[in-house]
């Protein structure tokens, strides 16, 4: 968690520098950036959850590569929500949106390998 964090703010800082030389204000270039940051992590971890789906269906009803990104924000939020401890009412609330989110994207993938 450290090296993430150390990770995260050697880019912002890095970013910062880049950011004024181009003449674009810095807090554009760090919403920017965080952003970027948060799609491109979101695309990782939704591309390996897809291929990780497409090894258990059977062969010729593979999950399309349009769920990584869903995939991937799911994803996102489920590790946000088991790695900070949140307010009761918000972390019930996220369950509930994670959950949903996870129940749709079952039936799509499901959907999708009975070729529907």
């Amino acid at each position: 968690m450290r090296i993430a964090l150390t990770l995260l703010i050697a880019i912002v800082v890095g970013g910062l520098a880049v950011g004024q030389a181009q003449g674009t204000t810095p807090v554009e270039d760090l919403g920017d950036q965080i952003l970027s940051f948060i799609q491109s992590a979101a695309d990782l971890l939704g591309q390996g959850l897809v291929r990780l789906v497409n090894l258990i269906l059977p062969a010729g009803h593979e999950v399309s590569d349009s769920l990584a990104i869903p995939l991937g924000y799911l994803g996102l939020l489920t590790l946000i929500l088991f790695l900070f401890g949140i307010l009761e009412a918000a972390r019930k609330v996220i369950w509930i949106v994670v959950g949903v989110g996870w129940v749709l994207m079952l039936v799509r993938i499901v959907l999708e390998a009975l070729g529907l």
